[in-house]
């Protein structure tokens, strides 16, 4: 726990203190977002020139959080220290983020560069979310664990993504094989990168919404590692079956406090802008927490909030497609309530109202599972 609580405060203080540089650099190289003025949003008032990619500071704050949590793992007992060295799930995780935000630097760039909204088009990051989803995807399901107690006996051989499909465990109906897993994988970085990056329209909405799912993935990672198959003093009836429970917990504490930390910029009135960089960075870790926690299934209902608001967009699509109507003023679904005229505080902060409901029903779910495995 206390490598987890010092990557947490460790990513807060570098994000809270580094956010302010980070403003003043953009701001001087005149990386400010793009803002379309004929949309109608009261949003959008007054935010021309806001500095963008601020997403590279809670990414780097993340990663040096990391760093310094398993620094002070070293401080631990030796019949705790199972994870010291960096392991292939940080590996997978922190890849993840890093290069799905790479992929969102790429589109902020050339929205600067551009002075336009365009950026990259959209076979472009479709293309580069499939490369990353495939290429960690694959290390997820081809590295297993090597993991040896003090005789040199196995003790953890499993890899960091299951090849069954899961929801609070993995469901062994449920193989879909390693090739299988790889393209589940695949689908579930592209959806959760785009959920996150849909629901990126209002000042620290996407930020709140994260702050919440990423919080609840340190609590379920953490609580598979108090009850870890690789620990003995626990049984197969109800214990975990996951790799490297503790750096999934370690490495999602950091994200969120590094979130929180950037939160105190990004709140309305927002000094700063995560911008693509942010949201697709952000997309991807918690794709990979999913994929590592072997709750794929449960990340539907942990992230309520950008299922929402991606289905707002695609029912908008389609509808307007099939019968040339929209169901919607505008999508996403929190500018169809900007121009009813909600406050934009007022959206975020109810927004952030349902983001927190579906972390709440994720995890009474997954601690009801727990009760009715151990009784």
């Amino acid at each position: 726990m206390r490598a987890v609580i010092v990557a947490i405060g460790v990513a807060f203080l570098i994000s809270l203190f580094c956010t302010p540089i980070a403003i003043k650099v953009f701001a001087r190289l005149k990386a400010g977002q793009p803002i379309r003025s004929n949309l109608g949003l009261a949003s959008n008032e007054g935010k021309k020139g806001t500095p963008t990619m601020g997403g590279v500071v809670f990414i780097l704050a993340t990663v040096i959080a990391y760093v310094a949590g398993h620094l002070a793992l070293t401080t631990l007992p030796d019949a705790q220290i199972a994870q010291v060295e960096p392991t292939i799930t940080a590996l997978v995780l922190l890849g993840l983020m890093v290069f799905s935000g790479a992929v969102g630097f790429i589109d902020d760039f050339l929205k600067v560069r551009k002075r336009h909204s365009g950026g990259l088009n959209k076979r472009g990051k479709l293309a580069g979310q499939i490369l990353v989803g495939a290429v960690f995807g694959a290390v997820a399901v081809y590295f297993p664990s090597s993991m040896t107690d003090a005789g040199g006996n196995a003790t953890n051989t499993e890899t960091v993504a299951s090849t069954t499909l899961s929801f609070i465990r993995d469901i062994p109906a449920l193989e879909i094989g390693k090739i299988g897993s790889v393209i589940v994988i695949i689908m579930v970085v592209m959806a959760a990168t785009n959920g996150v990056n849909l629901t990126d329209g209002l000042d620290g909405l996407a930020t709140g919404a994260s702050v919440m799912v990423l919080a609840a993935y340190a609590l379920i990672a953490f609580w598979q590692y108090r009850h870890w198959c690789a620990d003995p003093n626990y049984t197969e009836a109800y214990c975990y079956t996951v790799r490297d429970p503790l750096e999934i917990a370690l490495i999602a504490g950091a994200a969120a406090g590094a979130c929180v930390g950037f939160l105190w910029w990004n709140t309305s009135p927002a000094r700063i802008f995560m911008g693509d960089t942010g949201a697709l960075g952000l997309g991807g870790l918690i794709a990979g927490m999913a994929m590592s926690t072997r709750t794929i299934l449960l990340l539907p209902i942990l992230g309520g909030l950008f299922v929402i608001i991606t289905m707002s967009v695609v029912i908008q699509i389609i509808s307007f497609r099939t019968t040339g109507k929209r169901v919607f003023r505008m999508s996403p679904l929190q500018h169809h309530f900007e121009l009813a005229g909600w406050s934009e505080v007022n959206i975020v902060v109810r927004f952030w109202i349902i983001a927190g409901i579906g972390v709440a029903i994720a995890l009474g779910l997954f601690y009801s599972e727990f009760l009715a495995a151990v009784s």
